[in-house]
């Protein structure tokens, strides 16, 4: 049976129960609300970060998205030679457009500001005429967190399919969400359909390359594209131990981010065919991502690709380290699936319905005054209430083994509190 075209396959991998998960199922039955039972919310407010102070260690596991460029990066900067990217003469944007392209094994690609922007003008090429429809995961990003630009910019209308917990959707849902009808004036047109790898919400999880395989082959019978949201793109490579052009056989186009765990100021790489890009030039123009001297953030980029691929696996094991500690918590107040840490996001979930995600992630940023005689020093770890009931914790650069010991110790330290807190209450 083909997991990927079976519904009720895609129940039996949301059933599916560890022995970890097992050890808390008296808690979320006496509790529906605990450890996940509550109805998924995908939005979420981000809490105040307390201010940082002189004294004390911080370990901010908030986002890859708050690495910084170390001195090679920053020299590179400096020195890069550059031209008017507007009219194709900044040489070092060239360059980082080709180191693209070729690693991608696409013909063509394109630096944009922003991985939102890059997946807003993949839609709006792929879908040039209003009224268009792109199919899409409901727990995708380019769905969710990017202020549903497709319909506010492009005029292109989303369907969603649900997304599974590693990411993929049944095909057969898929193939049900394709409008056969057009042309008929009833109906928007399908057009292009989108994937996210790794899968942010799900937690960074890779989908399977007999999944994209598959989606493809339906794609093709139904003339549609296929675009992949591949802001962790690097990370599926390294964590399949395949190259980018492996993953990318099977999509048209692809975005990938270059300020996340690979460490970059700021930029993203749209990749595909030609005459696609050609296109993408103009959409950028029209959404005012055509900068001048850009090789300045370029050179950056080309440091990322050639320098930080490579690191992202001591993310991955730092992250797989920090899941297993969860695990030997006594009692088992965490839950987590090995199974699914993948890559360098981690999301656990809470098994007491008295500790919610918003006071424990304030508990681990804090620093209280018994503190630093428990654990020699003040420990400051970040985190983020994510969606149903879990913590979202995201390993990068800025990230060393020590530095994930040192959350581990704090968060031994705050399940010590939290349990003496109940036994006194």
């Amino acid at each position: 049976m083909n997991l990927y075209r079976r519904a009720g396959a895609a129940r039996a991998l949301l059933q599916r129960r560890t022995p970890a998960a097992a050890a808390v199922d008296s808690v979320s039955a006496r509790h529906p609300a605990a450890c996940g039972a509550a109805p998924l919310r995908r939005c979420y407010k981000q809490p105040a970060v307390p201010a940082r102070s002189a004294a004390g260690r911080t370990v901010d596991l908030r986002s890859d998205t708050v690495t910084q460029p170390g001195p090679a990066m920053r020299r590179a900067m400096a020195e890069a030679e550059v031209g008017d990217d507007v009219f194709g003469e900044d040489p070092t944007v060239n360059k980082l457009q080709k180191l693209g392209a070729d690693l991608f094994g696409m013909e063509a690609a394109l630096f944009v500001p922003s991985g939102s922007m890059s997946n807003l003008i993949a839609v709006m090429v792929h879908c040039r005429e209003r009224g268009a429809e792109i199919i899409v995961g409901d727990q995708s990003h380019l769905h969710i967190y990017e202020q549903g630009s497709s319909a506010q910019c492009a005029g292109v209308h989303s369907t969603t399919v649900t997304n599974l917990p590693d990411g993929t959707f049944d095909l057969e849902e898929v193939e049900a969400k394709i409008r056969h009808g057009y042309p008929d004036a009833h109906y928007p047109s399908s057009r292009l359909i989108c994937v996210e790898n790794t899968h942010n919400i799900q937690g960074g999880r890779i989908l399977p390359l007999s999944f994209l395989r598959e989606l493809r082959l339906m794609a093709d019978r139904y003339g549609l594209a296929v675009h992949m949201d591949g802001a962790r793109l690097m990370n599926a490579a390294v964590a399949l131990g395949v190259q980018p052009a492996d993953i990318l056989q099977y999509c048209d186009t692809v975005s990938v981010c270059l300020s996340k765990g690979l460490g970059a100021p700021v930029g993203t790489l749209l990749g595909g065919p030609r005459e696609f890009v050609q296109r993408a030039v103009r959409a950028r123009k029209a959404l005012g991502g055509g900068m001048r001297q850009s090789g300045i953030l370029a050179a950056a980029g080309i440091i990322a690709l050639t320098d930080m691929v490579s690191r992202l696996e001591e993310d991955h094991r730092n992250a797989k380290t920090f899941a297993q500690a969860l695990l030997q918590s006594d009692p088992p107040l965490y839950q987590v699936e090995m199974s699914h840490v993948e890559t360098n996001i981690l999301r656990f979930r809470l098994c007491d319905p008295r500790l919610t995600p918003e006071e424990f992630c304030e508990r681990m940023a804090a620093v209280g005054s018994r503190e630093a005689g428990a654990l020699g020093q003040e420990v400051r770890v970040l985190m983020f209430p994510h969606v149903g009931r879990s913590v979202r914790a995201v390993w990068h650069l800025g990230i060393s083994r020590e530095d994930t010991q040192l959350a581990i110790q704090k968060l031994h330290y705050v399940t010590r509190q939290c349990v003496e807190d109940s036994q006194r209450a």
